[in-house]
């Protein structure tokens, strides 16, 4: 039975490593069982056994992704102190989630995001659930930097969240279109610059 579990698990765990693949490329409807199966040379029964449906899979697929990005931005930053440098580490992590093509379609919230922004249902709601969690975590971060006093008080840790996400956001699109990493460099000067701008300190922040 142990054999057995590691092998499935093994299975689950490649199988989500792939549709994430997909996913960030092609979107979610880009996924299948039967695709899935095939492509790894496992058992289709195999896959629907651990996933059950295709919104299943979709929902487990967004998941992943999620801890993915957790892993390679999130818990970095947070390892650093709370305020400017940790709202830096989050913006910059970001960049170089995207940049380093952990998932060759570039952000996979990106990609899946414009697929289901309009089409309401439970994959829906988890994109949008993920997505919300990083804009809460950068305004968390904005806001520590607020009252710790490294931001002038006439900052609004909202508006300086949705901007930089904006400006990740855009870098990650003109890369992903054009294949041009240069846009990451914008981003980068263009999140140093607002930062450097609102900041009591702007020396604090260095490259």
């Amino acid at each position: 039975m142990d054999g057995r579990v590691a092998r499935g698990e093994q299975t689950r765990a490649s199988v989500l490593l792939h549709a994430m693949g997909i996913a960030s490329v092609e979107g979610l409807d880009g996924l299948s069982i039967g695709r899935l199966a095939t492509e790894l040379a496992v058992s289709k029964s195999g896959v629907f056994a651990r996933f059950g449906s295709k919104e299943e899979l979709q929902l487990a697929t967004i998941a992943a992704a999620r801890e993915v990005f957790v892993d390679a931005v999130v818990r970095p930053a947070l390892a650093g102190p709370p305020g400017l440098e940790r709202l830096w580490r989050l913006c910059s992590g970001w960049i170089t989630y995207s940049r380093d093509r952990i998932f060759p379609g570039g952000c996979f919230f990106a990609s899946v995001s414009a697929e289901y922004d309009a089409r309401p249902g439970r994959v829906r709601d988890a994109v949008a659930a993920a997505l919300a969690e990083w804009s809460a975590l950068l305004r968390q971060a904005a806001g520590d930097a607020l009252q710790l006093g490294q931001l002038v008080p006439a900052a609004d840790a909202r508006q300086l969240a949705f901007e930089l996400s904006a400006l990740v956001t855009a870098a990650n699109a003109a890369s992903v279109l054009h294949n041009d990493d240069t846009a990451y460099d914008l981003a980068t000067t263009g999140v140093l610059d607002r930062l450097r701008g609102l900041a009591t300190d702007p020396a604090a922040l260095r490259r």
